[in-house]
């Protein structure tokens, strides 16, 4: 066990400390009291798209398991829980009608949740869009965003005041690119031109859901998005490895920051991209809806990616950091002359490198643009393979010093200047993570798949006392 940074480092009283989940990883109950299909239900059905073809059905079984889930978030310490709804279990083709089981199991949840002491932080988009709406064209149709303002209008009128922070999107990059154009995530197309109309339509999405939920519970409403803001870095100083990166930062950054916090695209994502598409979608008064003004950033943070002028990205070259297994087909849409390096250790079992400091990078750059927008970190945490210990225990010591750096980084942005009001692991308990499956854990509680017993890994009992004195306790405190 290794860290780069010392111990004890003091947080603010305030600081909201949580952890996080998405429906489609955990719930489970895939066809049960009126839930509809999902593009994860359809994709991790086909041959081939999930590793062992491992699917979501059974999942983390928390659809059968609320009680318990939140004894141990209460246990835990968790002043907030950052979970997603799950579109088609509230309403199943994801138009018409709502169904009432489904809006009951997240008030249920919500309750439960404030009961607890504990926050109810909604994000009404993490992936598992209603395969209905996908037959119909996805998020390259419009009328799909036109439906999500709806089904964020029915949430809020159902929730109402019990949600802390509403998110709209969780890292629509990931649904855009990873989706529409490498295809390595649901729905599975590999079509640049789709991809980015998904990206307009998203961004589209975000501001009619934000306007919707205002609408229904005020203008101060909190209103949220969670980015995956990537942090890339050229390999030299020469010209064309600087244009490399502006050319990631333009595709994976600026086209939701600019829509979202600027009310325009920028130019250079036009130009990038005029030879594959004419971004005719873009249509008057779009821009001022999507600029829908926000309580709080959500940033996702797990590595660094490092770039040069060179060989097309994915395919044969290094493929980038763009979350899950590499495909013929590149994510990075209108960067084809640009090849990604590998970037030194150590790794997760993601093979994504470890590296605090682009943690505090990325903060202060969010403080120098946007100096009046508070921020939290809404994901942060690192897959590793482990195993039970022979006392019963997992004893985790790779996980424990991911999180002890990052936070610590966290705390550094903060002295420095950065309005970072809360932070949430990811994951509260081992999931179904994407398409890799069951392979990959990322929870502070382990989930064993075949009994579905949790078990708090040492990593959960370290952030347990980290919550509890506001202090950042040494590794080594964990496995005791």
């Amino acid at each position: 066990m290794t860290t780069s940074r010392p111990s004890g480092r003091q947080f603010p009283s305030d600081f909201l400390w949580g952890s996080a989940t998405a429906s489609y990883q955990i719930e489970g109950a895939f066809d049960e009291d009126g839930r509809g299909p999902s593009i994860w239900d359809t994709f991790s059905r086909t041959p081939g798209k999930v590793l062992d073809g491992d699917t979501g059905d059974v999942a983390a079984d928390h659809y059968h398991r609320v009680p318990q889930d939140v004894a141990i978030m209460k246990d835990l310490g968790l002043q907030a829980y950052r979970f997603s709804i799950a579109w088609p279990r509230v309403q199943p083709t994801g138009s018409g009608e709502f169904n009432q089981a489904g809006l009951d199991f997240y008030v249920d949840l919500a309750d439960r949740l404030i009961a607890a002491g504990i926050k109810p932080v909604a994000t009404l988009y993490h992936w598992d869009l209603p395969q209905p709406l996908e037959d119909e064209g996805g998020w390259a149709n419009r009328q799909t965003a036109v439906q999500f303002g709806e089904y964020a209008r029915k949430l809020a009128e159902v929730l109402g005041d019990r949600i802390h922070v509403w998110t709209t999107l969780n890292e629509p990059w990931c649904s855009a690119f990873l989706g529409y154009a490498s295809g390595v995530h649901a729905p599975g197309v590999t079509d640049d031109a789709t991809a980015l109309a998904a990206v307009h339509h998203l961004n589209l999405a975000h501001g009619l859901a934000g306007r919707a939920i205002k609408d229904v519970l005020g203008e101060d409403t909190p209103i949220s998005v969670t980015l995956n803001l990537h942090v890339t870095r050229a390999a030299s100083d020469a010209p064309q490895d600087i244009e490399a990166k502006r050319r990631i930062d333009t595709i994976a950054n600026e086209v939701f920051l600019g829509p979202m916090l600027d009310g325009e695209y920028p130019k250079a994502v036009f130009a990038d991209t005029e030879h594959i598409t004419d971004w005719s979608f873009v249509l008057e008064g779009d821009l001022d809806v999507i600029k829908v003004p926000l309580a709080l950033l959500g940033v996702n943070y797990y590595s660094t990616g490092r770039v040069q002028h060179g060989t097309p990205a994915g395919g044969d070259g290094t493929p980038g950091p763009d979350g899950h297994r590499s495909s013929v087909n590149s994510p990075w849409v209108g960067a084809t002359t640009v090849e990604w390096l590998a970037q030194p250790g150590p790794h997760t079992a993601m093979g994504w490198n470890i590296e605090p400091q682009g943690l505090v990078d990325l903060l202060l750059e969010i403080r120098d643009r946007y100096p009046s927008l508070p921020m939290a970190i809404t994901e942060n945490g690192a897959a590793f393979y482990d195993e039970v210990s022979a006392d019963g225990r997992v004893h985790d010591a790779a996980r424990v010093a991911y999180l002890h750096d990052h936070i610590d980084a966290v705390g550094e942005a903060i002295e420095r200047g950065a309005d970072v009001r809360g932070y949430f692991v990811w994951s509260l308990m081992d999931n179904f993570e994407w398409s890799y499956g069951y392979d990959r854990r990322f929870g502070v509680v382990r989930v064993d798949y075949d009994t579905l017993e949790r078990t708090v890994k040492d990593s959960g009992l370290w952030y347990r006392e980290l919550l509890r004195t506001k202090t950042i306790p040494t590794p080594e405190s964990a496995a005791l």
